[in-house]
């Protein structure tokens, strides 16, 4: 085993967190992938002869050092290829690395449904399903030319190859993209849509705010609903523009919540994401004339300015729109 995927256990509110995590993982190989919010892969090979420890044991001492260093535990899985880390990281549990050995391969892909390959959607697993290729042991003994003839040429070959064990990804090194993010739990399970969209209004502005400070802009926010019965829905959308601005957030949040349709949902909290954090001054603005844009920015500016002098309390969340 030469490939690890991690995934820290980081809460909402320390998603932040992963470079420092991506440092320690670059403590023993220069070649690590982020997978942002909260993973990352990490290849081995060079580091199994330096320490003379193979993957399994490097894997142990990187879960020591993240709790003890950064207080924060980790699930990992290691396999020959990133492929097949990926898939072990699902069987796995923070205290326990899952491990795919090199010669079983067969043996642990072959009960598995397709569905769990990567790359395999929905669409894709239907049409396999329905012809009754529902494992990837299946899979693995069908004729190349009868998946090529199902679902393309190339996707075909892709995934037989898959199907067999033969995983040709590679760890590619790369810069994270850091992460903002910030929570609202109710003190009990709340009904009312209305509390629902003020909680939204107040962590987007909150968002804005550090944003702000930060001179920094996100591309994409991300929407994350938990229920009472600890489900949870999570939304992703791309911005029209990067911006830290509250109520272009706030806009973006509540058409993420509209789209989910909830009827009487009981939600235990609420948390939004801001990613793709580039700087500010490196974006790029759509001009316009409309004054209560203008003059919601410059509301914004001085409630800036409050934080920046009396604290963060100095402005509640959620008064600039009131």
């Amino acid at each position: 085993m030469t490939i690890l995927c991690v995934r820290f256990q980081l809460p909402p509110t320390r998603e932040a967190a992963l470079p420092e995590l991506l440092g320690l993982l670059e403590e023993f190989t220069p070649v690590v992938e982020a997978l942002p919010p909260d993973r990352a892969l990490a290849d081995l090979r060079g580091a199994e002869r330096y320490f003379k420890r193979d993957a399994v044991e490097l894997a142990s001492v990187i879960r020591v050092r993240a709790l003890a260093l950064h207080g924060v535990d980790c699930a990992i899985g290691a396999g020959p290829g990133p492929m097949l880390a990926r898939m072990a990281l699902k069987d796995a549990r923070p205290g326990v690395t899952c491990v795919v050995p090199g010669g079983a391969v067969a043996d642990f892909l072959a009960g598995r449904p397709v569905a769990a390959l990567p790359g395999v959607g929905g669409a894709t697993a239907r049409v396999l399903c329905e012809y009754g290729l529902d494992t990837l042991g299946r899979v693995a003994a069908a004729p190349l030319s009868t998946l090529q003839r199902l679902v393309g040429a190339k996707a075909g070959r892709e995934l037989h190859e898959k199907a067999n064990g033969v995983d040709r990804g590679r760890v590619v090194p790369n810069g994270v993209s850091r992460s903002l993010a910030t929570e609202r739990p109710f003190t009990r399970d709340e009904l009312d849509p209305d509390r629902h969209r003020r909680a939204l209004l107040s962590a987007a502005e909150e968002l804005g705010s550090r944003l702000r400070a930060l001179d920094k802009v996100c591309r994409t926010l991300t929407l994350t609903v938990r229920y009472a019965d600890r489900t949870a829905t999570t939304r992703s959308r791309t911005l029209g523009e990067p911006t830290a601005h509250s109520a272009a957030l706030t806009r973006a949040a509540y058409d993420m919540y509209e789209a989910l349709g909830l009827q009487r949902a009981r939600v235990r909290s609420i948390s939004l994401r801001a990613e793709g954090l580039d700087p500010a001054e490196q974006a790029s603005h759509q001009l316009t004339f409309d004054p209560t844009d203008d003059k919601l920015r410059r509301i914004e500016e001085a409630a800036d300015r409050a934080r920046a002098r009396f604290g963060p309390l100095a402005v509640l969340p959620g008064t600039l729109a009131a």
